[in-house]
């Protein structure tokens, strides 16, 4: 891809670092990109009453697929599902399924990490969880699941 047409999209989405907006119904839009090895991962994280949705972007302002991930009754144990993108991957579902289990939300999730790419997955993952704890959570499950 062009540097160029990078630098647009990425203009266009306006991701700057640690941006946040919210709105006085409780929606929170954060956006922000870290430079990891040599490699860009974007974020967007979107605060809704009980749920989050994350996308995350390797290199390039990609979708990807898209996860949903919910903690499931009797025992909450967490369910995770692909909604688009074909058969669902490691990366994308490990993500979901550690972001509910820590934060008692919902999670929709939409990510391009390379499946064979698990330092990336990591990297991210860490870089994710660090910004939802400076923005408040993560919130216990018997709190997040009783709101």
């Amino acid at each position: 891809m062009d540097c160029g047409v990078l630098e647009k999209e990425i203009k266009e989405l306006d991701l700057d670092e640690n941006r946040a907006v919210e709105d006085d119904g409780g929606l929170q839009i954060t956006c922000f990109t870290e430079i990891v090895n040599d490699v860009s991962l974007h974020f967007q994280i979107i605060r809704l009453s009980k749920q989050i949705y994350v996308w995350i972007g390797y290199n390039f302002t990609k979708f990807g697929r898209l996860y949903a991930a919910a903690a499931t009754r009797p025992n909450n144990f967490v369910s995770v599902t692909s909604i688009l993108g074909g058969a669902s991957d490691n990366t994308g579902t490990g993500i979901a399924r550690r972001l509910v289990s820590k934060t008692g939300l919902n999670i929709i999730l939409a990510c391009n990490i390379p499946k064979n790419n698990p330092m990336v997955e990591a990297d991210a993952e860490k870089i994710l969880i660090q910004k939802l704890i400076n923005l408040g959570y993560p919130r216990s499950r018997s709190e997040g699941m009783s709101s």
